[in-house]
């Protein structure tokens, strides 16, 4: 393990590197080192307004250039120019970029794009964002209900939210940048490839000098980007979901195709703003990965609001477009959409590794292309980490934030964290349909198969939600929110816990506590329900109080510890 810095000496090097800044000129031995950066997934292929004037107003600093560097010295003498490089500036990459530093590491930060990476510029926050837009729409269509009028004077327009939508992003990417510097950790502006060894290639987008940088270890944290299916006119006729964040106004048909949580958000929010939605699936129905419970409900519950479900198309054959712009979507199974303004393609994500030449390191692959790693976040080649979606084993950005922070305090935090990593079981998720999902742990399906069918036992409700109380219409019409425990064991081991419904996204996440903690039905039980509220529902599901009276609260859950299993044998 190096000797890394005292806060003193971090703190002379700051201030060495700000006098630098102040006074530096470029040169053939300089880099351009930015100040603020941009994301290396898929948003990097957008060229957008967004970008450009994120570019104008925030790049004059990358106009500079420095020399300016403290070598890191290898436990072997050897001297590097970092002691950790992280490849990719998105939450996981900044996270762990950052949580290196603050052990006194030198960090640098390779990036192309702007920061955040897809979650904060095509990802998670916009698509909240729009999803916010969807819900209130759908407010203002259930206020007659509730005695409010006035419904057809209210209007929405798409360029506004885009607009303030585009600028809460440039706030945020901001953000990210001043956390870097404030951090210490030292942002490059250009495309990084793996060059050997402990070196990296960086090649700036202005034409400027490739320079190689060497690091005890590297981070390759790319993220990914939208793919397209094979199919006469489709990429040249369709957007993909990043797309649509670049719409300028709201389309009056859409088609949406995949199966995926994505296909299903973007439908479901484009349809409760007001437009006519195909959904394309290949098989039966959406989210078929999905614990059954949550599929079927959401199923209904799109075609209830009048999303059009093209089911078993085996995909888009062909799409073609008029001399007016409206597309013609010619589907595999023969059926066809015509008249449609927008196209977006959500039927997949890959891996952003073709710029990294990962050969040159001897880094494995999956067929998949996702980089293989073990449960360290170590390739298959030395000094040389992945994580996040690069990956393709959890691509959720909390998890990529946490894997980032541990393979960190691992590399860098003492003798304490040297078995630091993170647990990819039991991780919570939702899913920003209309209405939300909330998922953690086994569907009924992966239960049954992993424990048998005769040691898991099945908890269910279903019900409208109190909102819906004061609603004059038959209640079969009236929304359901459906909740599922799944459980295992004699003890009964909570193993899955399923909801889709009003409130799901904001209920789920102390419930993931508590199964990453090992509650069982008693434990659930036992908490006394909040009424009225829709979460009460999971304490109090019949038959109440009468399970085993086991807890358990029996394994800490820190540090990655695998997730606690019931007491029956595991089937292979």
């Amino acid at each position: 393990m190096p000797n890394y810095m005292s806060h003193s000496q971090i703190l002379r090097n700051i201030m060495m590197l700000l006098g630098a800044l102040s006074f530096a000129r470029s040169g053939t031995s300089a880099f351009t080192i930015r100040a603020i950066g941009q994301n290396s997934s898929s948003f990097a292929r957008i060229s957008s307004a967004a970008d450009r004037k994120y570019t104008q107003n925030n790049f004059k600093l990358a106009q500079r250039h420095f020399s300016v560097r403290r070598m890191s010295m290898s436990t072997e003498g050897g001297e590097y120019d970092f002691d950790y490089l992280v490849i990719g500036a998105g939450s996981g990459g900044i996270a762990s970029a950052r949580r290196a530093a603050t052990y006194g590491a030198k960090v640098g930060v390779v990036e192309k794009a702007r920061l955040g990476g897809t979650c904060v510029n095509v990802g998670c926050v916009p698509k909240k964002v729009m999803w916010n837009a969807a819900s209130i729409a759908e407010t203002v269509h259930d206020m007659k209900h509730y005695g409010f009028s006035g419904e057809g004077g209210v209007e929405f327009d798409w360029s506004e939210i885009k607009k303030s939508r585009d600028a809460y992003i440039l706030r945020l990417n901001g953000i990210y940048e001043r956390n870097m510097a404030n951090s210490g950790v030292e942002s490059i502006l250009g495309t990084a490839s793996l060059a050997g060894g402990n070196s990296v290639k960086v090649v700036p987008d202005d034409g400027g000098e490739e320079k190689i940088f060497t690091a005890k270890n590297i981070l390759i944290a790319v993220g990914g980007y939208p793919t397209f299916p094979d199919g006469e006119g489709i990429r040249e006729n369709s957007m993909s979901s990043d797309g649509f964040f670049e719409m300028e106004t709201l389309p009056k048909k859409a088609v949406v195709v995949g199966a995926g949580y994505i296909a299903v958000e973007l439908a479901g929010v484009l349809q409760a703003l007001g437009t006519d939605v195909s959904l394309v699936v290949r098989k039966e129905k959406a989210l078929r990965e999905f614990d059954e419970m949550l599929a079927d409900t959401l199923d209904a519950e799109m075609q209830r609001q009048g999303i059009h479900i093209c089911r078993n198309t085996e995909g888009v054959k062909s799409i073609a477009k008029d001399d007016g712009g409206l597309k013609t979507v010619t589907l595999n199974n023969g059926e066809v959409i015509d008249g449609v303004d927008v196209v977006i393609m959500a039927t997949g994500r890959g891996p952003l590794v073709d710029p990294l030449n990962l050969p040159a390191a001897n880094v494995s692959q999956k067929e998949s292309g996702h980089i293989i790693t073990d449960e360290y976040s170590q390739t298959s080649a030395n000094g040389i980490f992945a994580l996040g979606d690069v990956c393709g084993n959890v691509e959720l950005t909390p998890m990529a934030i946490a894997a980032g922070r541990r393979l960190s305090d691992r590399l860098f935090g003492g003798p304490e964290y040297k078995d630091a990593k993170v647990s990819y079981d039991n991780v919570p998720t939702v899913v920003f349909s209309h209405p939300p999902i909330g998922t953690i742990g086994l569907t009924e399906a992966q239960a049954i198969g992993k424990y048998g069918e005769d040691n898991v036992k099945i908890y269910r409700s279903k019900f409208a939600n109190l909102y819906y109380g004061p609603w004059q219409v038959d209640p079969d019409d009236k929304p359901k929110t459906a909740m599922k425990l799944i459980c295992a064991g004699d003890e009964e081991l909570v193993v899955g816990l399923h909801v889709i419904g009003m409130g799901s996204d904001e209920m789920l996440q102390g419930f993931g506590i508590a199964m990453k903690m090992g509650a069982t039905k008693a434990d659930f039980d036992s908490c006394i329900a909040i009424h009225p509220t829709a979460s009460e529902e999971f304490v109090t599901m019949f038959p109440w109080g009468l399970s085993k009276q086991e807890s358990g609260a029996l394994n800490s859950p820190l540090n990655g510890a695998a997730p606690t299993e019931p007491k029956v044998a595991v089937k292979n």
